[in-house]
């Protein structure tokens, strides 16, 4: 009787282990996947995020462009009237 009780407690004892030590892996392995699922999650707000700013440095480019376009044009049309003057002051002093 004796040897069936030790046998009994050790066979429960196993059981336990295999339970206890399956359960403590199953834990172990959600937690992985939460500090993986939490990581992903925060490598794509960071790449949203850079997305967003290369697009308003796009805006900001093109606006400047726009902007040295804009400012070229004044330049050739005051290059344009400063010739003009240029000759009408020739032509004063040719006088």
């Amino acid at each position: 009787m004796n040897t069936q009780i030790v046998a009994i407690v050790s066979v429960l004892a196993a059981l336990s282990g295999i339970i206890l030590g399956w359960q403590g892996k199953s834990r172990t392995v959600r937690q992985d996947t939460v500090a993986d699922a939490t990581k992903d999650a925060n490598l794509s707000a960071d790449i949203v995020y850079i997305k967003r700013g290369i697009e308003d440095l796009r805006v900001d480019i093109k606006v400047q462009g726009q902007r040295y376009e804009s400012l070229s044009e004044s330049v050739i049309r005051m290059d344009e009237s400063l010739k003009s003057a240029h000759k009408r002051i020739d032509k004063l002093e040719a006088k």
